[in-house]
Parts: structure tokens; sequence; C-alpha cells
């Protein structure tokens, strides 16, 4: 198919997260920022507008909105000639057919989400191999077992389990003393900046989904940020989640299964020659400059339309 050429767009990407200091502490902030920035390396030109400005006047005069839907809806505000995409990258359960047909055109972190009310493109989470690369730390030198994530007001399971299992987990995230010793979390908040070294030394990496988000195939963007570090990743089952990481995210259902991966790490995974070269791949196939990429050849087609 011939390829439209690329003209320098005007782009916002609207996050769910909300503005300031509190906007930090989502993985939507960041999500935003390397997609942004993805963008602009690509000849666009494009900023993060944060959710109480998604509806602002300057909207309408944006070429492109994307709108990484998460736990708020935004009601495109047109202009004569903008686009916008809407990319459900979290809480699928949430998005409506009247929301949904306000848009030129939906994408999904999923390839199995069929919602009925639309057809959406599939388009998965990424990383940014920049960061999040096998060199960020030395491989089994950091936390024996690593998980990074608030309560979102429950005892998630996948910690739970690690806990009934006798694991020695390395605990981050906001509100755990609500469910464990205080004395068993290292810390309320893991930097951004600091998560590439963590991932990449940890001796293993526990990762989890809201369960909608599991049963429609919407897998867990720190899928990705994990495996482009080659570390070993054990994570609640997920639809799809095998057509996309292979042998390389071990799936576990009770805790004496996590017990027995964490136990026998070494054989249970793919050698770290075999991690290293799937590193590359995530590096290539879903970085956030392939996002981009696909991002900006639907816009240019659509505005070609009008």
């Amino acid at each position: 198919m011939r390829l439209l050429r690329r003209r320098r767009l005007h782009w916002s990407v609207v996050t769910s997260a909300p503005p300031g200091q509190a906007g930090e502490q989502w993985g939507d902030t960041w999500f935003a920022r390397d997609l942004v920035a993805a963008l602009n390396e690509q000849g666009q030109q494009a900023r993060v507008v944060a959710r109480h400005r998604a509806h602002a006047l300057e909207r309408a005069e944006d070429d492109v909105v994307v709108v990484l839907r998460g736990l708020n809806e935004v009601t495109p505000r047109r202009g004569a000639v903008s686009v916008w995409l809407l990319w459900v990258i979290s809480h699928p359960e949430l998005v409506t057919a009247q929301e949904a047909a306000g848009y030129d055109e939906v994408f999904a972190a999923s390839r199995h989400w069929n919602p009925g009310f639309a057809s959406p493109l599939p388009l998965l989470q990424a990383t940014n191999p920049r960061r999040f690369t096998p060199g960020a730390g030395q491989p089994d030198t950091g936390a024996e077992v690593l998980f990074v994530g608030s309560t979102r007001g429950e005892f998630r399971p996948i910690v739970r389990d690690a806990l009934a299992a006798g694991l020695p987990l390395s605990l981050y995230g906001v509100g755990w003393p609500q469910f464990v010793d205080s004395g068993m979390v290292a810390g309320e908040f893991l930097p951004n900046e600091t998560l590439p070294q963590a991932y990449a030394s940890a001796h293993l990496l526990l990762n989890d989904h809201h369960a909608h988000m599991a049963e429609l195939g919407f897998l867990s963007n720190r899928l990705f940020d994990a495996t482009a570090t080659a570390t070993r990743v054990v994570s609640d089952a997920a639809l799809g989640l095998e057509e996309v990481f292979g042998s390389m995210v071990q799936t576990y259902r009770t805790p004496d299964d996590l017990r027995a991966l964490a136990q026998s790490a070494h054989r249970s995974f793919p050698d770290r020659d075999a991690r290293l070269a799937f590193a590359r791949r995530v590096a290539t196939e879903h970085s956030f400059a392939a996002r981009a990429g696909e991002l900006i050849e639907h816009a240019q087609r659509l505005r070609a339309r009008r």
C-alpha cells in the first residue's frame, strides 16, 4: 500500500492523569510523555495534555488529538480539520458506544477486544527501549522478587499469593499498610526514572492485571517494559499474553505455582541469551516509535479524506 507523505502536524496527547505532582505517580503520564517524544522524533509537533485540559478551546485548533482512554471519558471538541483518535489502553469496560462513535478511529491495546459497537484496531501498549534496556542494571543483583504498584483499593491477588508462598518480596506502592505489615513495604513510590534499573536487576518481577483487562486481552504496560530489560516476569493469566510474549512471561494460578517458579527460575525461564534476543525484538516491534509511526499513518489518511 502506498504510504502518504508525512506532514508536520500539531498533536495533543490527552491522558487520564491529573496535572501536577499527583500525575507524576500515574503510569499514564509517562506513557503519554514517551508517545509524545516518539511523535516529535518523527517530525511531528506533539504535547501532553492532562485531563483537566481535555476540553479546552485549543483542542479545536489541533490537527490530531489522541485520547489515551483510562478512567476518564473525553468528548471530542471538533475543529474544521482536526482528527480525534481514541486509544483504549485500560478500563475497556467503561467505554460506551456513544463515546466511541465520536471519534474518527478507535484503537485498543488488545488484539481480542470486540465490544460490538465498534471495530477497534489493535494497538498494543509499548515501551521506551532507550530507558528500558538490559543494560539498565546488572541481572540478579537487585530484588529477589519485586512488585511495584499501588493497592488499587484491594489486596492485589499476586501480592497476596507471593506472601502466602513465603517469597522474599520487595513491595513498592501506596496503600499497602492497610493489607500488610508496614515493615514489609520497601517504599510508597519507586520513581519512574529508577524503574529500568530495578526491573533489569531483579531476579523475578511480578505483574498483574485488572480482571476486565485480563479477560479482554489488554496486556499490562509493565510486561513490555520488563521484557525489554530481559528480566524474568511472572504474571497472572491474561487473554493473548502467550501470543505476544511466549515463554518469556510465565503465568501462575496458585501460591504453590508461584513458589515453584521462583525456586526454579533458572530452569523455568528461557536462558539469558534468549531473553536478550527477545528484548531486542520488543525494542523494535513494541516501542513507542513503532506505535507513533502507526498513529501518524492513520492520522494522515484520515485527514486526506476530508
